[in-house]
């Protein structure tokens, strides 16, 4: 299972479909954020155009009705109803369109094992907000159909939001039978359906491996990361792209800490000085400028590389100076994975006086204590809020501190956070407590890598994450699709890769509503929060509303509809 190759290849034929030469790709703000509707060319008339959208009929009629291209073939990133179809013949008088297909294409193929929606706020409360979770519901139906699964889905009992989303999935399997009617296997897959409040603690921790730091501190958005603010940044460089599928050096640096990045990037930096010189030879005879002309590329794209990962790279060390981060992240750690009330409190206070340690460093931790000594005889949350009011921390930083708790406090999980489950869990800590860690910085493990294990060795409680539905399976999963309401961590991707590398046979997709970092994290927890503290009762009503009103799809009928069965019917390799 591949989110990145199956997203390329959709792409891939819909260049091949509409035949060779130069052509122009259509798109709407959702498929790529920009483009129809915002304006498109006044174009090339003679040119082929392949539409990729998601919904947008009412631009699609609009280009139908005074066409800009000679020909266009349409794809819909996810199931179109036969009403739209309809509209969308009826608009094409001039009979420009070739074909209409669907391609399941409507999430963000992250990592090859990680997909968002990149949706955020998707709940009222403790309820869906209907129009999210229709689109909830539709990427991630859109996700099975790429990857051609037809899955048993469990969910998390302890979450509203779980089981709504699982039985609305449910319900279009059930509606598009026909769609998800691909080849058994031995072993059915597995979808399971988490929410991110049975887990508040790790989208707050500071992060230290390459791709999830970079997000903590600087922020990836779909592949893209501004520099903008960074002192002294050159005009190339204000906005960068890391892609493990065109940057060689990300792709094997993504998971490492942040200590090996330093060194490693000391080595591509003497590679890149070993091969200048011999670029900048004289040019004196035409074999020397063949061979200058057939390198320069690779000169060019490693020159790029350098500069692009050394200065991330210094941002990110001028902010942990700056930050005081090594020490914040160890007594988050502290919080995270100790139990010692007297320490953790002491150290948090120590720091709250540091004036180094950032308005949202110094409210991170409270939250962090106030997540973990909730409910302790000696909880000082008090004294704590206070201590961050004569710091100078905004009113609001000090609300958040409480709607993380509303949002994933001890009376919302379903799960203990903070101790041992059983025996050898308990014998575990135990071990680690005398052996020490490798690194303070990267004691916690996500709730997710423990609920995985669990999976994968087929002890994971029915009664915690039931079946929706009478079957069960009776072998243990082999490709496992989890969703996180909420939003996953890219902390949680690494757990998952490392599961991948270390679990043969067993596939594992991690996706989430968005990715999160701290800072998305505390937005959601305050917009949470705020709905269902101001409208409790209209946040019930919500809800009743989301129970009787679930959006159902059907399937496209195209004007072609042999090609498209027989499209549907040929294989994608993942």
């Amino acid at each position: 299972m591949n989110a990145v190759l199956a997203v390329k290849q959709y792409v891939a034929k819909m260049i091949e479909d509409s035949g060779p030469g130069m052509k122009v790709l259509l798109m709407d703000r959702e498929t790529v954020r920009e483009g129809l509707g915002g304006g498109v060319s006044s174009g090339f008339k003679s040119l082929p155009c392949p539409v990729f959208v998601q919904e947008n009929v009412e631009y699609l009629i609009q280009e139908l009705r005074r066409p800009k291209y000679s020909i266009y073939f349409i794809y819909f990133s996810n199931v179109i109803s036969k009403s739209d179809i309809k509209s969308l013949a009826e608009a094409d008088e001039q009979e420009v369109v070739a074909e209409v297909q669907e391609f399941y294409g409507d999430y963000i193929a992250v990592n090859p094992h990680v997909f968002s929606l990149n949706l955020l706020g998707c709940c009222q409360g403790r309820n869906w907000d209907p129009a999210q979770l229709a689109r909830t519901t539709q990427g991630l139906t859109a996700l099975l159909l790429s990857l051609k699964k037809c899955p048993m889905i469990r969910y998390q009992l302890s979450s509203e939001p779980a089981k709504r989303l699982a039985e609305c999935v449910k319900q279009v399997i059930t509606k598009e039978y026909e769609l998800f009617d691909f080849r058994r296997t031995e072993v059915p897959p597995l979808l399971l359906i988490l929410d991110r409040s049975d887990d508040a603690i790790t989208p707050l921790l500071n992060q230290w491996t390459y791709q999830a730091m970079v997000h903590e501190l600087l922020g990836i958005n779909n592949n893209r990361i501004d520099l903008s603010r960074v002192p002294g940044i050159s005009k190339d460089l204000r906005e960068v792209v890391l892609s493990a599928e065109n940057d060689e050096f990300y792709a094997n640096n993504m998971y490492l800490n942040f200590a090996e990045i330093g060194s490693n990037i000391k080595n591509l930096m003497e590679d890149f000085q070993k091969r200048k010189p011999k670029e900048q030879q004289k040019l004196e005879s035409i074999a020397d400028m063949k061979a200058f002309v057939e390198n320069y590329p690779q000169f060019k794209k490693m020159s790029g590389t350098v500069s692009k990962h050394v200065t991330v790279v210094g941002e990110l060390s001028r902010l942990v100076a700056e930050r005081n981060l090594l020490e914040v992240s160890e007594v988050e750690q502290e919080l995270a994975c100790q139990n010692d009330h007297s320490s953790a409190l002491q150290n948090v206070r120590r720091l709250l006086q540091n004036p180094k340690v950032t308005e949202l460093d110094a409210a991170r931790l409270v939250m962090l204590y106030a997540l973990h000594y909730e409910r302790h005889s000696s909880n000082s949350l008090p004294g704590l809020l206070t201590d961050l009011r004569n710091r100078g921390v905004s009113d609001r930083y000090r609300k958040l501190v409480s709607a993380v708790v509303e949002y994933g406090g001890k009376r919302v999980r379903g799960s203990d956070l903070f101790s041992p489950k059983d025996a050898v869990a308990i014998t575990k800590q135990f071990l680690k407590g005398l052996k020490g860690v490798e690194n303070v910085y990267t004691q916690h493990q996500p709730l997710l890598q423990e609920t995985l294990d669990q999976l994968i060795k087929g002890k994971l409680k029915d009664s915690q994450f039931p079946y929706l539905g009478p079957n069960t399976l009776r072998d243990r999963p082999q490709d496992i699709i989890v969703f996180i309401i909420g939003g996953a961590t890219y902390e949680e991707a690494l757990a998952v890769y490392n599961l991948n590398r270390t679990n043969p046979g067993v596939r594992i997709v991690l996706g989430g509503t968005t990715i999160h970092n701290t800072k998305r994290e505390v937005d959601v927890c305050s917009s949470s929060c705020l709905e269902f503290t101001r409208h409790p009762r209209r946040n019930e009503e919500a809800a009743q509303h989301t129970r009787i009103q679930t959006r159902l799809w059907s399937r496209c009928l195209c004007w072609n509809l042999e090609r498209l069965r027989a499209m549907a019917a040929k294989p994608l390799c993942l």
